[in-house]
Order: structure tokens, then C-alpha cells, then sequence
């Protein structure tokens, strides 16, 4: 018996990385699994995204767990996209339980040189991409009298970074946004919850524009280069430890956790006071 037995969890973003990971680990735990992902390139994304195949793979990895999974491409920024998302899930599965809000995308730059497009999109995929999701699934959730919602904002919503003050405001709106829809909702049997990891060992950081970042004195820095930095700190977050996480956050072990921030940062955050 698994903690999830005849739930149903729509994550986004889930074609790779954090995403996959938490659509096998709900469905290790009896879910099924609707997982959908923009699947090709975002133009300011400084690294390969996922693709139609990797989306597929995440869909084989659920199936060879003996749970069902539809696998949708879409893209976040549009809202009838997720509209038809939540549409297709609740007619394959006739309910939504469990909404991960997870895609987004990471890109460098200091905010005197940003340009448009780079704050644009990435307001567009970090932030409006998780109000279109809950948009598209919350009325279902409210006529259902049930559901777990987790967004995955991040520990530099809090504390800032150099070069990317935009994901920052990004994911410090999703911190707003997920608590005033949790004041919404709670009388409908809805929690509504944010995570909040540091880095995590996924493509977002393991690409030369984040390498660059890390390591400004080489020209060409490699991963060879940079992970002695992660390991003389906090080290990386592996996806299952924000998987694991988020196993908490929706199911009944979570006590009265609701409208909520749950960082994990390995002490990283631990002398910010916010």
C-alpha cells in the first residue's frame, strides 16, 4: 500500500531534473502521474532543455512503476495550454489531487545589463507559469473539496543573488502567490505550500553559462572546476531530497502546514532572518 493509493499528481515541468523525480516518487507511493513540459527551447535559457524524449522518458520511468501516465507537451506561459492540461487529466482520471508547480527555467545576468527578453521570459515561465497552473486546476480542486498543492520557488527568493535578481523576484512572487491562494482555499479542504531548495544537481546548474557564474576567474571553467565549491559548502540537493520533501508536504503527515515555505538549503539560509 503506498501513501498516494488512487491519488492522481499533474506535475509541470516534469520532462527531466526535479520534475521527473517527483513524478516517480508519488508514483512510487500509488499515484498516477499526469506530467507535461514545454519540451524544446526557451531562447534566454542558457542550456539545452528538455525534449519530446525526455518527456517520454519520464512517462516510461512512471509506467515501469505499475502506475498510468499521460504525458502532454505544454507550455506554462499559456493558460489555455494548462486549461487542457487539467482538462485531459481529469477526463483520463476524472480528478486532480496532488498540482506540483515546478517547471521553470534559470539564466544569469546583472540586473544593469539585463535585457527585456531575459526578465520577460523568465517572469513568464517562474511566476505567471505557477498562477496559470493553479488558474487551470484550483476551480477543479474547489468542486473536488480536496487537494495538495506544492510550488517550487527557491532559498534566492530570500536571500538575492548577483545575476539573478530576476529569478529571485520571480520566486519570491510564487512565495506571495501560494499564500494568499492558500487564505483562499483552506475552507475548501486545499493546502497550498512552497518549497524552497538551494541548488540542486540537475541541468540548471550543470551548464557552462552557471559555470561561468560560479567560477569568473576562468575562462572556460568545466564541473571539474566548480564542484569543489559545492563541496567545501552546503553541497548540492540530489531531486529526491526535494522529492522526499514534497512526499510531506502533500500527504497527512504534514499536520497544519498550509500558506507555508519549507526551505532546504543544508544551513545555507540559516542566517537569514526573513
Amino acid at each position: 500500500m503506498g501513501r498516494f493509493d488512487g491519488k492522481v499528481a499533474l506535475v509541470t515541468g516534469g520532462a527531466r531534473g526535479q520534475g521527473r523525480s517527483h513524478a516517480a516518487t508519488l508514483a512510487r507511493e500509488g499515484a498516477d502521474i499526469v506530467v507535461c513540459d514545454i519540451a524544446e527551447q526557451i531562447d534566454s535559457a542558457p542550456y539545452p532543455m528538455g525534449t519530446a524524449a525526455d518527456l517520454a522518458e519520464t512517462a516510461k520511468q512512471v509506467e515501469s512503476l505499475n502506475r498510468r501516465c499521460l504525458a502532454i507537451k505544454a507550455d506554462v506561459r499559456n493558460l489555455r495550454d494548462m486549461q487542457v492540461v487539467a482538462e485531459r487529466a481529469i477526463s483520463e482520471f476524472g480528478h486532480i489531487d496532488i498540482l506540483l508547480a515546478n517547471a521553470g527555467i534559470a539564466s544569469n545576468s546583472p540586473i544593469a545589463e539585463m535585457s527585456d527578453q531575459q526578465w520577460q521570459e523568465m517572469i513568464d515561465v517562474n511566476l505567471t507559469g505557477v498562477f496559470h497552473s493553479f488558474r487551470a486546476v484550483v476551480p477543479h480542486m474547489i468542486e473536488h473539496g480536496f487537494g495538495r498543492i506544492v510550488a517550487t520557488a527557491s532559498v534566492v527568493a530570500r536571500m538575492g543573488a548577483k545575476n539573478s535578481g530576476h529569478y529571485a523576484a520571480a520566486k519570491w512572487g510564487v512565495i506571495g502567490l501560494v499564500k494568499s491562494l492558500a487564505l483562499e482555499v483552506a475552507a475548501n479542504g486545499i493546502t497550498v505550500n512552497a518549497i524552497l531548495p538551494a541548488g540542486v544537481n540537475t541541468d540548471q546548474i550543470h551548464n557552462k553559462s552557471a559555470y561561468k557564474l560560479f567560477r569568473p576567474d576562468l575562462e572556460n571553467p568545466t564541473k571539474e572546476d566548480v564542484m569543489p565549491l559545492f563541496e567545501t559548502g552546503p553541497g548540492l540537493l540530489e531531486p529526491e531530497d526535494v522529492s522526499n520533501a514534497i512526499v510531506f508536504l502533500v500527504s497527512d503527515d504534514r499536520g497544519y502546514l498550509n500558506g507555508e515555505t519549507l526551505t532546504l538549503s543544508a544551513g545555507l539560509s540559516a542566517s537569514n532572518a526573513t
